[in-house]
């Protein structure tokens, strides 16, 4: 073959490999030269649009979209300027009337020093720019920022200090500091696994506060693109960008009461810079919008990685944790209190049958024992949903271990006894039954001897078994022995 043959081949390949590399790719990306004129329109922009090619290609962008002008276009912007525009969001109509939310990166195509057309790379955000729409009405029903000095009364029952179940002293510890908090207006920062219940403290304190009949907002930082956060916490001005409505962000509307970062460390750095600055002035700007607006929030910001760990991997701004963390609350994982085991368990029973229409009244021994062993790495939030999937699954008045999640209980089949088996009871005696029945015979004896012995003292019996004393006060409840008050009289 000829050497320029070889040549004209290769940039056939390289062409083929580029055109399949681009048609399969999800982003959508459109082309156009230096006059405006689509040359290459991919699948994925087909889709996002639903426009077929032949409806885009060789056809000027703004006849394809009328809701576009010279100044409100991306890509005419970038041929004018020359200059790339980078993560914009962007909301136009089609030619068949339908609304696309996206997010664009715009750059330039050069050829030398000759500009030859741009390009768009865009992310369809059109789903969660229509629930983010829908949130911020729900909120500004809830919570009209347009009249702060009427009475706004929580449409939920109030979260206090009470609701959290437990009395391991790490637990009450911080409590103790978060009810003393309450009574201040410091921004507070809350650490804590997955399912430890930082938004359950978040809230006690907030309805502990004096901001109490003020409004509550939780926002989950992790939850949307940065372009959208941005609005949703700062608000919109209507042309501050395309599509973009006069509109309060959270600020405005928790104005007066508490705002709550969840998983702050998941905000990107860009918008933790402007966070500081709001939290720093007491002043917000809408996005668009050269007006200030003065706003009145208490700020409780949360993670779930240590902050120390957060910062050094460059995840949290270590000026905005300092600025945020005037008191800092650190809960413990329930691996580390499974002593409040027991407690929660009838908790989460309580609520359980009053949700469901059940009257379970505990769990057996055996099943006790696995859920105070298991280590929980979901911490409350797990144990709770174990409990409320066993009691579904029981249909009986009480949970056993075969109701409990594979997770919790461990891999494997139930052992189920085979045939009686003979342990010793009480002294002199021989208790002939099935293995879980003479267990629970057995262990029956061995809880009413320590009570005996330390004269109806749970403390003391539970030190003597080597128990937490509310994991021995919750297996007397199941076991059916009266309390030494009861018993006294």
């Amino acid at each position: 073959m000829p050497a320029g043959g070889e040549g004209q081949m290769k940039d056939r390949i390289d062409q083929t490999i580029l055109k399949t590399i681009l048609a399969t790719v999800d982003e959508a990306i459109h082309v156009v030269d230096t006059e405006g004129f689509t040359v290459y329109y991919s699948p994925a922009a087909a889709r996002l649009d639903g426009l077929g090619s032949n409806e885009v290609i060789g056809r000027h962008i703004l006849q394809v979209y009328p809701s576009l002008s010279r100044e409100t276009s991306t890509l005419l912007l970038v041929l004018r300027t020359r200059q790339p525009i980078l993560d914009q969001q962007q909301t136009y109509v089609t030619r068949r009337g339908t609304a696309i939310h996206c997010i664009n990166t715009t750059v330039p195509i050069w050829d030398g020093e000759e500009l030859v057309g741009a390009l768009e790379v865009s992310r369809d955000i059109t789903p969660v720019k229509e629930l983010s729409e829908t949130i911020s009405h729900l909120r500004e029903e809830l919570y009209p920022a347009r009249a702060p000095e009427k009475s706004l009364v929580p449409r939920r029952p109030r979260i206090t200090f009470g609701d959290m179940v437990g009395r391991d002293p790490k637990l009450a510890a911080v409590k103790e500091a978060a009810t003393r908090a309450a009574g201040t207006t410091l921004p507070v920062f809350v650490h804590g696994e997955t399912g430890t219940g930082k938004e359950l403290l978040v809230q006690a304190i907030h309805n502990a506060s004096a901001r109490r009949n003020g409004p509550f907002l939780a926002q989950n930082c992790s939850a949307l693109p940065e372009a959208l956060l941005e609005g949703i916490f700062f608000g919109t001005t209507r042309g501050g960008f395309t599509g973009a409505t006069d509109r309060p962000g959270l600020f405005e509307l928790a104005s007066g009461g508490t705002l709550y970062l969840d998983e702050l460390n998941s905000m990107p750095p860009a918008l933790q810079s402007k966070l500081l600055r709001v939290v720093e002035s007491g002043e917000v700007r809408r996005l668009g919008d050269l007006k200030v607006r003065a706003v009145d929030v208490r700020l409780i910001a949360s993670s779930s990685l240590a902050a120390a760990r957060a910062i050094a991997e460059g995840q949290l701004r270590d000026d905005l944790y300092y600025r945020l963390s005037a008191v800092n609350l650190g809960l413990p994982p329930l691996r580390e209190r499974k002593g409040d085991v027991p407690l929660l368990v009838e908790h989460f029973l309580k609520q359980g049958n009053a949700r469901l229409g059940l009257a379970v009244r505990g769990c057996t021994p055996r099943a006790m024992d696995v859920l105070l062993r298991h280590d929980w790495p979901g911490n409350v939030r797990e144990l709770a949903n174990a409990i409320e999937g066993a009691m579904a699954l029981s249909g009986e008045p009480v949970i056993d271990l075969d109701h409990l999640p594979v997770a919790v209980r461990g891999p494997g089949p139930i052992a189920v006894p085979l045939g009686p088996a003979v342990i010793a009871g009480p002294p002199g005696q021989a208790i002939t039954a099935p293995l879980d029945v003479a267990v629970a015979a057995y262990e029956r004896h061995l809880i009413e001897a320590a009570m005996n012995e330390a004269g109806g003292n749970v403390s003391r019996a539970a030190a003597s078994l080597g128990l937490p004393r509310t994991t021995l006060q919750y297996k007397l409840q199941v076991l059916g022995f009266a309390s030494p008050r009861r018993k006294a009289q």
